[in-house]
Formats: C-alpha cells, structure tokens, sequence
C-alpha cells in the first residue's frame, strides 16, 4: 500500500505538470461549460415554460453534472494519449506499481475539476443562481459531483486504454458529448416520451443531477420517476460506486496486461 501510495502521487505530480506545460487545453476545456451555461440560460431560459431565473436555477447544477460527466472523455483521450505514445510502456519497465498509473491519473483529473467548478459557479452566481440548501446539504452535493467526475474518469480511463488509437479515442469521446442531452441536465423528463423518459431516468446523469438540484435547493425531487431519480442521493451513491467498482479494476488489469 505504501509503494501504490509513493507511485501514486508520483504519477500525480506528472499530470499536474501537465496541465501547468498545457494551459491552453485547461482553459478551453473549462470555458466550454461557461458558454453553455452562458447559451442555455439566457437563449433557451426566454425559450421555456420556466422563467429564465428559475431556469437557470434548474441549470446550473444539470452543467455542473454534465460538466463531472465530461471525465469519460477527458479520462479516454489522456489514457489513449499515453498509451499509443508508449509513455505507459516505459512505466511498465520500471518499478512502479500496475495500479499506480491509472490512479494518479484519475486523482489528477479529480483534482483539475474540482479547481474548474469555482469560475462556473461564480458565472452561475453572477446569473442569479443560488444555494438555497443549508451548508451541510451544499457540501454533500460537491461530494457527489466529485464522485461522479472520479467514476466517469474511470470509465474513461479503461474506454481510452482499450482503444485503438488516438485518433478512435477522440471520436468515441465526442460521441459522449450526447449524453447529458438523454438525462434531465437541461430539461425536465415529464413530457418525454415514454422509452424516452425511462431511458432518461434511469442514466446515472440524472440521478446525480436531481440529487445536486434538491442538496442546492434549487428543484424538488419528482416523486412519479424511476428510482434512482426518486431517490436521488441514493441512486447518486449507488451508480458512482458501481461504475468505480466496475471499471477501476478493469482499467488496471488493462494497462497491466496491455
């Protein structure tokens, strides 16, 4: 345990020196989510229903979960990059622990997401958003946004090793880009249509997304959904630990294997 946590923070260290040689990927990655929040709140909030105040309200957390769901396609295209460049070959010549390797990664990620909410809140701020929750139950919600961009990561990470190239790994992680649209992120699920609806309901995006909105204040839980979205810290809890009991093993067995 003590070499896995040595290795572990060496391999941090060489991500986050990373993203300070490569600054401008960092911004871009961390400005797209402000444009979004930007584009749906003050051009579809005049479209909806809702009063653009209230949507935005309704937005905010669904781009800060949409945004932790983004760790799929970051995650795939770093492992894939690594990879195909034969950085992980010479690691596996050295004396490093298998598991050390995807993990500093993964709490590399981790930690430049954590460090990327702060402008997208201030912008949300800015735009009349606003924690109603008490700050245990704001706690508790950037709890549950962190382990989930640390489950996407995952994924990610064994998505980017099986892949087959660079190349692959791009195309296959802008495909992702889709699925906050098949979740509740940016719009209420009541008036889908039936399949649509369950499909919706029962993506691992909007129980996490529902659970933030209620932890915040800012939306009631619908009571007439699937169960993970009537039950949203729950099924929060039980997707984010499912997939990272799933994939992490999978994507270390990969890169040692590999």
């Amino acid at each position: 345990m003590s070499a896995l946590a040595h290795d572990g923070v060496a391999i941090l260290g060489r991500h986050l020196r990373k993203v300070r040689r490569a600054p401008a990927i960092t911004v871009m990655t961390q400005t797209m989510p402000i444009v979004f929040l930007l584009f749906f709140g003050y051009v579809f909030g005049s479209a909806l229903a809702m009063p653009g105040a209230d949507y935005r309200a309704y937005l905010v957390p669904g781009l800060l979960v949409a945004t932790a769901a983004g760790g799929v396609m970051t995650g795939m295209f770093q492992a894939a990059q690594d990879a195909h460049r034969g950085v992980m070959d010479r690691f596996r010549t050295m004396p490093v622990s298998r598991a050390a390797v995807p993990l500093g990664q993964a709490l590399a990620d981790l930690l430049t997401s954590a460090v990327g909410m702060v402008p997208m809140i201030l912008v949300g701020l800015a735009m009349g958003w606003r924690i109603e929750g008490t700050a245990l139950e704001a706690l508790g919600a950037f709890g549950l946004l962190l382990l989930f961009r640390l489950a996407a990561t995952w994924v990610g990470i064994l998505l980017g090793l099986a892949s087959q190239s660079e190349e692959a790994a791009g195309q296959l992680g802008s495909a992702t880009f889709m699925l906050p649209l098949l979740s509740n992120a940016y719009i209420p699920t009541e008036n889908m249509a039936g399949w649509l609806r369950t499909v919706a309901e029962w993506n691992p995006i909007s129980a996490v997304t529902t659970a933030v909105r209620d932890l915040f204040g800012n939306a009631p839980v619908p009571t007439d959904a699937a169960w993970p979205v009537a039950h949203p810290v729950a099924g929060s809890l039980l997707w984010s630990l499912a997939l990272i009991a799933v994939f992490a093993p999978l994507a270390v067995r990969r890169y040692a294997r590999r």
